[in-house]
């Protein structure tokens, strides 16, 4: 039986319900209504209930959605998706910095005065090592992804990779852990030490090639739906997931961009806007502003709110972290300034930064951060992106350290993973600063089934990328 993933209307009113309880909505009579009629809770994990639903349940739920979706929000203010809104709340928005001189036909700027201010495109070193950085994160994440964070602690532990330091591994776990935590069943015969051999295809990675296709086709003043006509184009269905999922169905039923990312989207806070936000950061180098708005453009397809506050706040930091004049710190300070103060996610950030200076053990702040957050779903963007601050904050922007903190703090491990490696691979400045124990079983090769990027280099992916940086 093929049960289709994040889509199904009993699924969907489930998580709906929880966003509404989180965003300040009284959504307690539809709740009733839906129990009362033996609706499910939404699924813990997975992306569907076991059960399909009766055709009964399923056309209540279509239609709790629709009434869920009326209802006011008490953060409405405080949580604006509008970009000028956004602006308006922020009152430390960087400056943006004039776009760069046309270049001509050899590739380089043509003939005229310097923009004052502005910063040289990213050199192609600092590029490769982000995404090398970014496959390496998403690569140690990857076996462990759904995994409770004491499931990973103890696979960790048993293997003598505690604090984590290394990718983890089968060899030697005992049967009983191994029945207990299984693998994540998609990336256990890719991504453990014994069997890696080159990067395996991950959203985490296609979505970074989609949006350098994006800029070579449209230039950085694409559209939203530029966006969207990209993904029907390149992006198979089924490599999609949670919001984008939901807001791909939404495009082909016909609903125009930005409803997709509302219309019976309950995803739209998780965290998949944030993992679109790379290129954005790496081809605006010391221009967070023109980063964030970047990003708002694409997430806004799939996210509203929080979910795309991740993306700006993401994109930020890393046009920060590109022009390597800047400690990771600062970096994640200015990524807060596209972020409204008020904010919840903006709240999680910096409570978690606070506790990551405050805090000697690592392991203690994860533990609090899951205390804290542990109410969201572990895909959400808030406990996810406050998780990736934390963990490039207690590492100060060390490689190893960043990544293993940012996958051995649970959520979705992978994408934290991933963004953390994006980061400190860009401070870190060059793919020869990377420990060899991350970038030699990667093998320069990525798969995906995007394009014509199937087993690219990431040295030639850093010299598209760089191309991209040079162009208004």
């Amino acid at each position: 039986m093929l049960r289709l993933t994040w889509v199904q209307p009993e699924d969907l009113l489930g998580h709906e319900l929880h966003q509404a309880a989180q965003d300040g909505r009284d959504a307690d009579p539809i709740a009733a209504r839906w129990h009362a009629a033996g609706g499910p809770r939404a699924p813990l994990r997975a992306g569907a209930s076991a059960t399909p639903a009766s055709p009964y349940l399923r056309a209540l739920a279509t239609d709790l959605l629709d009434e869920l979706a009326e209802l006011p929000s008490e953060l409405a203010d405080e949580e604006p998706t509008e970009l000028a809104s956004v602006m308006t709340r922020c009152p430390d928005w960087p400056a943006r910095r004039p776009d760069p001189p046309d270049v001509g036909d050899g590739g380089t700027p043509t003939a005229g005065p310097k923009v004052p201010g502005a910063s040289a495109a990213v050199a192609v070193p600092r590029l490769e090592a982000a995404w090398l950085g970014r496959a390496a994160g998403c690569l140690l994440g990857k076996p462990v992804e759904k995994l409770p964070l004491h499931g990973i602690r103890a696979l960790a532990k048993a293997t003598g990779n505690w604090p984590l330091h290394t990718w983890f591994t089968a060899r030697g776990l005992p049967t009983e852990l191994t029945d207990a935590y299984p693998w994540n069943r998609r990336s256990a015969s890719t991504s453990l030490a014994e069997n890696i051999d080159g990067m395996p295809e991950d959203d985490d990675l296609n979505y970074p090639l989609l949006n350098l296709l994006l800029l070579q086709r449209h230039g950085r003043r694409f559209t939203t739906a530029d966006v969207a006509r990209r993904w029907l184009d390149e992006l198979p269905a089924g490599r999609t997931f949670t919001a984008e999922r939901v807001a791909y169905r939404n495009l082909l039923a016909g609903v125009e961009p930005p409803r997709t990312a509302h219309h019976r989207n309950p995803f739209r806070e998780w965290i998949g806007a944030l993992i679109r936000a790379d290129v954005h950061g790496w081809t605006n180098p010391g221009d967070p502003a023109a980063a964030a708005a970047q990003a708002h453009r694409d997430a806004v397809l799939t996210h509203t709110a929080n979910g795309v506050y991740a993306a700006m706040f993401t994109a930020a930091t890393i046009a920060e972290a590109a022009t390597g004049r800047s400690d990771i710190h600062a970096c994640l300070r200015t990524g807060l300034t596209v972020v409204p103060p008020d904010s919840r996610l903006a709240k999680a950030v910096h409570h978690a930064i606070r506790l990551a200076h405050s805090t000697v053990d690592f392991e203690k702040v994860v533990d609090v951060l899951h205390t804290t957050y542990g109410d969201y779903h572990w895909v959400h963007a808030l406990p996810n992106t406050a998780l990736i601050a934390a963990a490039l904050t207690h590492a100060d922007g060390d490689f190893s350290g960043s990544v293993c903190r940012a996958v051995s703090g649970g959520w979705d491990t992978d994408s934290n993973g991933a963004t953390a490696g994006s980061v400190a691979g860009l401070l870190a400045g060059a793919p020869a600063a990377l420990p060899e124990r991350w970038t030699t079983p990667l093998k320069n090769r990525l798969a995906t089934s995007l394009a014509d990027f199937n087993g690219i280099g990431f040295d030639t992916l850093a010299q598209l990328t760089h191309r991209e940086t040079r162009h208004p």
